[in-house]
């Protein structure tokens, strides 16, 4: 096999036809309520050490991080890993739940009551308008959408803006208030977006937004080219201005930021590695031409390899050693990031 035809492949979206399968509703409950248990003797006196010294704060790392390697188990069609991975990501919700229940402040009880009512009240369309209602919708939307997850889309905005404290009473300041910011940036710069362009405040089309680029970039030259430390904000100002219009291209695009730029990462990374894996010099020791060189050869021969040999990734290879370690301070435990065996990934991937 190609060394190209790594995790590093691009990977197709299609999924291998298989059967469904099907889920016992008694053995979720009863694996459900062990791992309740199991956490809450963790957490009980005479349980672990570790876990009973954690708090909000020293968890929360790890929940990025495990929601990162669910979406690297994904990417890389690794299911036999993802359901691993799925599971320590449900450990982050029943660890904050028996935290919140140490504390006297709610119970995994209330975590999923309140998200079984969510998922009732947001969808009127699926379970009657009536019991949208009994579940706590107080939004005048129309259940009937013909089918159009537009209409659904709408709806549920409608029915979340509804939801916020006092809403009734107290209108939001801003429709932009309902972009969360707290998620990741490039997809907050996407949903401001979005929520600007239902009012009318946006580009007509993406060509619009190419003269933006270039005004962007002159901006950022400028206060970059002065030199002087004390324009520092002005220039993270500009850079920032610069990737918010980017972030819209890619929206008028119909291309995710966020996927974009892992798909770059993922694409620096293989040509990289074949600069190293066919240098017959330390790369520290070329010059700028002969790294140049080097590069345009690897791209030439990946793209070769991408388009001759199509690869869809259903279980990876075996990782070397000594990459891809994500967490900073290992435990005793295989879950939460503390001393974590990570899924082995494909000959070659970081």
């Amino acid at each position: 096999m190609d060394d190209a035809r790594t995790a590093d492949s691009p990977v197709s979206l299609r999924p291998t036809p298989r059967p469904a399968v099907s889920t016992d509703p008694e053995r979720v409950a009863a694996l459900f309520q062990e791992s309740v248990a199991i956490v809450a003797r963790l957490r009980a006196p005479g349980g672990c050490p570790w876990d009973r010294e954690q708090d909000f704060d020293s968890i929360r790392k790890h929940t990025l991080e495990e929601t990162y390697e669910v979406f690297d188990a994904i990417e890389r069609r690794d299911f036999p890993h993802l359901t691993e991975e799925l599971g320590d990501l449900l450990l982050q919700v029943l660890f904050y739940a028996e935290m919140a229940a140490n504390e006297g402040r709610f119970t995994i009880v209330d975590v999923l009551d309140q998200l079984n009512k969510k998922l009732v009240r947001r969808h009127p369309h699926v379970f009657g308008e009536e019991a949208s209602r009994a579940a706590g919708n107080r939004a005048d939307v129309d259940a009937n959408v013909a089918g159009s997850s537009a209409a659904v889309l709408r709806n549920w905005d409608e029915i979340k803006a509804a939801e916020a404290p006092h809403a009734a009473d107290a209108p939001s300041a801003s429709r932009l208030d309902s972009v969360q910011r707290a998620m990741p940036a490039l997809a907050e710069a996407a949903k401001l977006g979005s929520k600007a362009s239902n009012s009318g405040f946006d580009w007509t089309n993406w060509r619009e937004l190419l003269p933006k680029l270039v005004e962007e970039t002159a901006e950022l030259e400028v206060e970059a080219a002065s030199g002087d430390p004390a324009r520092q904000p002005a220039v993270e100002a500009e850079l920032g201005d610069l990737l918010f219009t980017v972030v819209n291209l890619g929206r008028h695009l119909k291309v995710d930021a966020e996927m974009a730029l892992r798909g770059c990462n993922r694409r620096f990374r293989q040509r990289f590695r074949e600069m190293e894996a066919v240098s017959e010099r330390p790369l520290e020791e070329l010059s700028a031409a002969e790294l140049e060189e080097l590069w345009a050869r690897a791209k030439r021969k990946l793209a070769a390899a991408a388009s001759t040999n199509p690869v869809v990734v259903e279980k990876p290879q075996e990782q070397p050693s000594g990459q891809k370690v994500l967490t900073n301070q290992p435990g005793p435990h295989d879950f939460m990031g503390r001393g974590k065996s990570k899924p082995s990934k494909p000959k070659g991937q970081a």
